[in-house]
């Protein structure tokens, strides 16, 4: 089985988060000693003779074993010319009348051995074409001296002999992969029994703090590899050595089949099971996406959309649990926005799940494409269904992820409207580690509707049912609100990564939104590299299980997070051992105070204790978006030791906001600016995330005044400083604790820094 994986660890550029076996097998070996003495074998076949009377006994040809590769398997649909023959060459020997001969055997066949010369020829017209034409045969055969179908037969064995070599070749493959799999499971079971008490199953108090997360992530690949390694020994039953081995037998078309092709279904489950609830699904979201009261009411004071669940009870028949109350939290919400990108681009972009994590880099931390149920039709794969993985995060450590296997499928609903349709399938769930499948989909998805001016139009629909969990004080209102993982951050950070993508490729931009960056190639390569950062960033500081968060407490009494990752061999950041440290803190001001704050170069020293109280200065300037808050500066810091510049990235959408930077190095920052590829310039990024509390109320003032929008509002904010810091340039180094209090006292009088510049009182 060959799992599209989607999500990308710190340590390596681009790796899938599931394995998958390399089944394919180069040729180019079997034909390099073509035509050598040693390629002489013995190739029987039937010498070709004229019919008639030897010796006064009519001879007719009698049957040969033929073996054609033509179309491998059981059962070939074989050639009329083919039937012919066999037909011809299967004819009992008769006799003229001679009854001594009656109990005589069949005459033996004679076989002929091809001459070298014959095999060079034969051997160099098979590695141009391995299927000639009849016009083709007839030359090589007066060519060589031999019968037409003598010619026709060697390259019938000789295709069947290469395909041979291929199966034997694929099937060992197979096995060595199956038995690496084996290996593998059981390494990690041993390792969780360790971690685990024998009695009670719970971890061991004895065990260091860290356990929970290096057994969550044990368990994800133990879930993987129960999967692959039925999946790889069903295909292996199915197809023993010397059967047609599926990867070889119908090319490329064959590498996209469904594994449900080749055994009963994925996880026990029929693929027109699938199908139905697929179907079902694609109905509920198109009611849920266009319905209006009873079901969604909106609230006066937020403005938002809320699912009546007695409605949506009566409205598609769900069945009510025996206690009366669902044993699960029920999040539903409903958001519309418009984007801007072509329709085509956009379905694309969710069926593909490397696209799809690049959309949405702050709420992805982990997705793969599990199974490709199906295809779908035409270019655009309408009906395309594959099953799914995603791991949701916030950007911060203290917000548990949630992990969910899901059915994606595309539909075209007429000629400007599409859907895609999420659900999770209770059986499918039934076959993963319980204590993985906490969060699971009822049907979600999406609305898309093409505006013909390269605009969406996009009503989103999250609907989820979670375990009831409990979350960290600080976040338990923005988490049980839904707000965190909910249909209005969907569309928020999707319109800011569209709007992204727009002024990437535009090139009309006015020199006020491209400052000190001269030339096209130049803004592109800046922004690419800056997108790239932040991606890092994201990817850092989420409660990911790539990650191993240990908490120490900091100078100011706020918790930090420490995380350590070795980086061996990825030139988008330094090599060697990584320290991040985050903390995450509730402020008294406003999410676009702060974020104006944070990003106003001039007001930079206030905070930044790197820069020893001195100014910065912007350099370059380049708008990525509509809201003057979407830019990328390049920053030049002067002291009297030296001069170094600093890469910022700022994004805001409705519901969030980033500031993410990193030092770079001044030569090849200039080099970037002229347009030269960024993709191999250590970068390693520190930053902030910025959320509102969740505390929806009114505003105290009421301004049409954007410099301030919701200044006066109440509610505060959610801040999260992360930093990361190269503690050692050898990546076999140990960390240190002078690495840790270092990492400590950075984000300690940082925070000092930015609560006494917005006068927030501790306490």
């Amino acid at each position: 089985m060959g799992v599209d994986m989607s999500n990308n660890p710190p340590t390596s550029r681009t790796k899938d988060f599931f394995a998958s076996p390399a089944l394919s097998l180069s040729l180019a070996g079997i034909f390099r000693d073509a035509g050598t003495p040693a390629e002489t074998t013995v190739n029987r076949e039937v010498e070709e003779g004229d019919e008639g009377s030897v010796g006064g006994r009519r001879r007719s040809r009698e049957d040969t074993a033929e073996i054609s590769s033509e179309n491998s398997g059981p059962a070939r649909s074989r050639s009329a010319e083919d039937i012919d023959f066999d037909a011809e060459m299967g004819e009992q020997d008769e006799d003229d009348g001679d009854g001594d001969n009656k109990n005589k055997k069949k005459k033996r066949k004679k076989y002929h051995r091809h001459t070298t010369e014959q095999i060079r020829e034969m051997e160099a017209l098979f590695k141009e074409s391995p299927h000639p034409d009849e016009k083709q045969r007839q030359q090589l055969s007066k060519q060589l001296g031999l019968a037409p179908r003598q010619v026709k037969f060697w390259f019938q064995n000789r295709r069947t002999q290469i395909k041979a070599i291929q199966e034997r070749h694929e099937n060992s493959l197979l096995k060595g992969e199956m038995e690496k799999l084996r290996d593998e499971n059981k390494a990690m079971r041993e390792q969780i029994n360790k971690a685990c008490c024998p009695n009670c199953g719970s971890a061991t108090t004895s065990r260091d703090a860290t356990l929970t997360t290096e057994e969550q992530q044990l368990r994800i690949e133990n879930a993987r590899l129960k999967s692959e390694v039925e999946k790889l020994r069903a295909a292996l039953v199915k197809y023993p050595p010397g059967a047609s081995s599926p990867s070889c037998s119908t090319g490329q078309d064959q590498e996209n089949r469904s594994s449900l092709d080749f055994y009963t279904g994925i996880f026990g489950l029929e693929k027109s099971r699938i199908m139905e609830i697929v179907n079902q699904a694609m109905e509920e979201l198109k009611k849920m996406a266009t319905a209006g009261e009873p079901l969604w009411v909106r609230s006066v004071e937020t403005g938002r959309e809320i699912l009546n669940y007695d409605e949506y009870i009566k409205e598609f028949n769900v069945e009510i649990p025996a206690s009366g109350r669902p044993k699960r939290s029920i999040e539903a919400s409903r958001e519309t926005g418009v984007v801007f990108v072509d329709l085509p681009k956009l379905v694309q972009n969710f069926m593909d799940v490397n696209q799809w994590k690049e959309m949405f880099p702050s709420m992805i931390s982990k997705a793969a494409t599990v199974d490709v149920i199906s295809n779908g039709e035409g270019d655009n794969r309408n009906g395309a269904v594959q099953l799914m993985f995603a791991e949701l995060q916030m950007l911060t450590p203290l917000v548990p992820t949630r992990e969910v296997y899901f059915v994606r499928c595309s539909k075209q609903l007429s000629a400007e409207q599409w859907a895609v349709v999420d659900v999770s399938i209770d059986k499918v769930e039934d076959n993963i580690d319980a204590s993985l499948v906490k969060c699971r989909k009822r049907p979600s998805g999406c609305i898309i509707e093409d505006k013909s001016n390269g605009h969406c139009k996009v009503i989103w629909v999250e609907h989820l049912e979670c375990q009831k969990s409990t979350v960290q004080t600080m976040y338990r209102s923005i988490v049980n609100s839904g707000l965190a993982f909910g249909a209005r951050h969907w569309v928020a950070t999707l319109q800011l990564q569209c709007e992204r993508l727009v002024f990437f490729m535009a090139t009309n931009v006015p020199m006020k939104d491209s400052t000190g960056v001269a030339t096209l190639a130049g803004r592109k390569s800046i922004l690419k590299m800056a997108q790239r950062m932040t991606s890092s960033f994201c990817r850092a500081i989420g409660a990911s299980s790539y990650h191993t968060w240990t908490k120490i407490s900091s100078k100011t009494g706020d918790d930090i997070r420490i995380a350590s990752r070795k980086n061996l061999n990825d030139p988008g950041e330094p090599l060697g051992v990584i320290l991040c440290a985050v903390s995450s803190v509730w402020l008294p001001v406003s999410p676009y105070t702060l974020f104006d704050f944070l990003r106003d170069e001039t007001r930079r020293n206030e905070w930044d204790i790197m820069l020893n109280g001195g100014p910065a200065q912007t350099i370059a300037n380049l708008s990525k978006g509509q809201d003057r808050g979407n830019a990328v500066t390049i920053q030049t810091m002067k002291s009297k030791e030296n001069s170094m510049w600093i890469l910022q990235d700022s994004c805001i959408n409705a519901y969030e906001s980033m500031v993410v930077y990193a030092p770079v190095d001044i030569t090849g920052m200039q080099s970037v600016m002229t347009g030269c590829d960024s993709s191999n310039m250590a970068v390693l990024s520190s930053g902030f995330s910025i959320l509102p509390d969740g505390l929806e109320s009114r505003p105290l003032v009421i301004t049409s005044r954007q410099e301030e929008r919701g200044s006066d509002s109440e509610g505060g904010t959610l801040l999260t400083v992360a930093f990361q810091v190269l503690t050692n340039t050898s990546p076999t180094a140990k960390l240190t604790m002078e690495s840790v209090e270092s990492a400590n006292t950075l984000i300690s009088c940082t925070l000092r820094n930015i609560k006494t510049s917005l006068q927030c009182e501790d306490g």
